[in-house]
């Protein structure tokens, strides 16, 4: 095989540009298991310089059934590398891995994908060929053997890819279409409603503090009486709960009920909300 004809296969296998790829040949000699090494040896160095910039662009993943379901995120600098094609293969192959390791990132980063590569190379890989950081973010599996799992994606991208992700999880040994019907509305409604807790007793209390330190502050130079301004302090945090906590929630296809009075409404004795996990690229 000549040198032209090693480069040529060289930028096959690794996705790198020509003059890269010429260096590298003549660096190992014509050896090509050589030429990839030095080429992910200096895809790294490259790869170390963009990871100082900033990635708040990127998808989530959805996989899994509806037994199992796990979502991960992956991040990366613009939304044109969100759709790149060589992207979108990684980060779908990263999914299927995710759901396999139930969401445990640090064992995930060591498995390897189909290329025999690990995550952690091929991601370096990809890093090297598209010239952006990318990174992988948030992710979250939901495993509920008992009950029922399902999911809803916004902004698609292409099939489970897309830029907002919901997954519900109903505990219930009822499996009929009402109760799929009601866990995809469900997964809708927390896509539009983003709900911080299931009930308002579960809100991070951190988010309360801030929140009452806002609304204290408000009122700080309102000129009203303490015991009124106690009143309206009550007041605004019993409806900031209310309007965070998914149960309390107006039902978004129908706000004259709350989420809770539709959940009654199916008349499902042992019909529960067991968990549900919403990210969005950007927030």
């Amino acid at each position: 095989m000549s040198d032209i004809e090693k480069v040529k296969k060289l930028r096959e296998i690794t996705g790198a540009g020509f003059k890269d790829c010429n260096i590298a040949i003549k660096e190992s000699s014509g050896d090509l298991d050589k030429a990839i090494e030095i080429l992910r040896v200096k895809g790294i160095s490259k790869a170390s310089k963009k990871m100082s910039r900033d990635a708040k662009e990127g998808v989530v993943v959805i996989s899994g059934d509806d037994s199992k379901t796990s979502v991960i995120e992956v991040n990366c600098e613009t939304d044109f590398v969100a759709k790149n094609d060589d992207f979108i293969s990684f980060v779908k192959e990263l999914s299927e891995l995710n759901n396999k390791n139930n969401s445990k990132l640090e064992e995930l980063k060591a498995c390897k994908m189909k290329n025999g590569q690990t995550v952690d190379e091929n991601l370096i890989s990809l890093i090297a060929k598209i010239g952006e950081k990318i990174t992988i973010g948030k992710a979250k599996t939901i495993q509920n053997p008992d009950g029922i799992n399902n999911h809803y994606l916004h902004t698609i991208i292409k099939d489970n890819v897309a830029k907002l992700a919901v997954v519900v999880s109903l505990d219930t040994k009822d499996k009929s279409d009402n109760v799929k019907t009601f866990s995809k509305q469900l997964s809708m409604h927390i896509a539009a409603s983003n709900p911080l807790a299931l009930e308002s007793n579960s809100i991070d209390q951190s988010i309360i503090d801030k929140e009452q330190e806002l609304v204290a502050e408000e009122l700080k130079n309102s000129g009203k009486p303490d015991d009124i301004a106690k009143k309206i302090s009550l007041g605004k945090m019993n409806k900031f709960k209310e309007e965070n906590s998914l149960l309390t929630q107006a039902w978004v296809m129908e706000p004259k009920k709350k989420v809770k009075d539709v959940l009654e409404d199916l008349s499902i004795a042992d019909l529960k909300i067991k968990e549900f996990y919403r990210i969005k690229i950007g927030e």
